[in-house]
């Protein structure tokens, strides 16, 4: 007589349940780190505040990017940092790099030009903070405020860290990411994927996360 069936059907049965739950926890736990870090707003003393590329427009800033840079110039007039880096590059018919947009803005209100270095690489993420960190150790460099959207802060906090940054993070209070609720949960639940896929891969998430506005 073959044997029953039923136990390597509950077997089974417990093994599918197990990794769903395993996978919700996971998920979960992300998602909720992403949410508390975007709520840290660190002013420690750094060597540099990192703005964080964003669409710009003929050399003019885009609302989110220009949120950004607000937030920068505000870090480097309470003494946070002595520099300002602004990061991102150029995409395809882009006469500007976001970094250049960046400086421009900057420069434009006050802040003194020779406080502002461009790192004009990187259409990600990842692209920028590995050429910003870069830029970081040719200067001499080892310690970031990080600058961009709440809900990007735990992404490009560890992102900079992995490039070789003690990095951590001063995001934004204003701009149209963080107006609406149903927003804000779009953009936990997108850089939600896009961390664990770089945490799996080591890569990064375009397509995943909204990298033409957040990177």
């Amino acid at each position: 007589m073959p044997p029953h069936p039923r136990p390597v059907r509950r077997f089974l049965r417990r093994l599918l349940i197990g990794v769903l739950l395993m996978g919700i926890l996971v998920v979960g736990g992300t998602a909720f780190r992403v949410w508390q870090v975007a709520r840290i707003d660190n002013r420690d003393r750094a060597d540099i505040v990192v703005v964080l590329g964003a669409a710009q427009y003929a050399g003019k800033p885009s609302k989110v990017l220009e949120a950004r840079l607000r937030q920068a110039k505000a870090l480097y007039e309470q003494g946070v940092a002595n520099h300002i880096v602004t990061g991102g590059g150029r995409r395809a018919g882009d006469r500007f790099t976001e970094a250049e947009a960046g400086r421009r803005w900057l420069v434009e209100h006050g802040v003194p030009d020779d406080k502002v270095v461009t790192v004009g690489e990187g259409n990600d993420t990842l692209g920028t903070l590995k050429a910003v960190a870069e830029k970081a150790k040719q200067s001499g460099w080892s310690t970031a405020v990080i600058v961009s959207d709440p809900w990007h802060s735990l992404r490009a906090r560890t992102m900079a860290k992995d490039a070789g940054l003690d990095a951590w993070t001063s995001p934004t209070h204003s701009g149209p990411i963080v107006q609406t609720r149903e927003t804000q949960a779009r953009y936990i639940l997108r850089e939600t994927a896009a961390l664990l896929y770089y945490r799996s891969t080591n890569a990064s998430a375009d397509g995943i996360a909204l990298d033409e506005e957040v990177g």
